[in-house]
Order: C-alpha cells, then structure tokens, then sequence
C-alpha cells in the first residue's frame, strides 16, 4: 500500500481507495483493461463514473495509456518516463487470441514513419495480433 501512495504522491494526487485499488488492479494484473474490466473487478465498491474519472485523471497525470485493440480502448500503466505533459509509449501492443489479454511490448518500438507533407502525428498504436506465450503450450 505504501508503494501505491509513493506512486500517487509522485504524481501529485491525493490517495483515495478508489485510486489505490484502480491502481493495484493495474500493478497486479500486469496487462492492459478496459473500463468495463475494471467495474467488473472492482463495481462492487465503485459505481462506472467514479472508476471513469480515476481513469481520466490517471491519463491526464502520465500514469496509464490507451491501447487501442480490436475490441476497443484499454489503459495500461506507462513506463516511468511519462509525465503529465508527455507520454512516450512508442512500443508495440500485442492482443492474444487465445486469453484475450492485451499487453505492452516495452523492448519493441513502432517503426519510423514518414507521413506526408502536412500531417502531424501525436500518437502511435500498434496491435499485433496472435499467441502470447502462456497460451502457447
């Protein structure tokens, strides 16, 4: 729990139990989820606005990211570099077709683009689609 508080102090919030457990859900399952995800872990204590906003300001504070998968938006928890004013998530998402989970492939960074003249990214997704090695066997 007091890795949890360090975590929120460092990003300037204030501890709820609501943050804590959003936040412990992310550390402990270790892949990327969907709101409804969380409400369905966690709906018993939190009604879906109050998981939403925790979500929103987790986003704003640089302490998830969106995943955009095939079914949707997830959120998984950023590297240490992020920041409320710049996220870096560059890496490669990678959805099993098996246990559905989707994970952050930190090692593998999305390839260079040249975009045309006058086009301005701000953001890079990247799924790839397959078995993950726990379902492999």
């Amino acid at each position: 729990m007091e890795q949890l508080r360090e975590m929120l102090k460092g990003h300037q919030l204030r501890t709820t139990t609501c943050r804590e457990d959003v936040l412990s859900t992310f550390i402990s399952k270790k892949n990327a989820l969907s709101h409804g995800d969380l409400e369905g872990m966690l709906g018993e204590n939190y009604d879906r606005v109050t998981i939403y906003r925790t979500l929103k300001t987790f986003l704003e504070k640089g302490i998830i990211h969106k995943v955009l998968d095939d079914e949707g938006l997830r959120y998984a928890l950023c590297s240490q570099s992020c920041s409320e004013e710049k996220h870096q998530h560059d890496h490669i998402h990678f959805k099993c077709n098996e246990c559905g989970e989707t994970n952050c492939i930190e090692n593998l960074h999305i390839p260079a683009v040249k975009l045309p003249e006058g086009y301005i990214p701000e953001n890079f997704n990247l799924l790839i689609q397959g078995t993950c090695p726990k379902c492999k066997s």
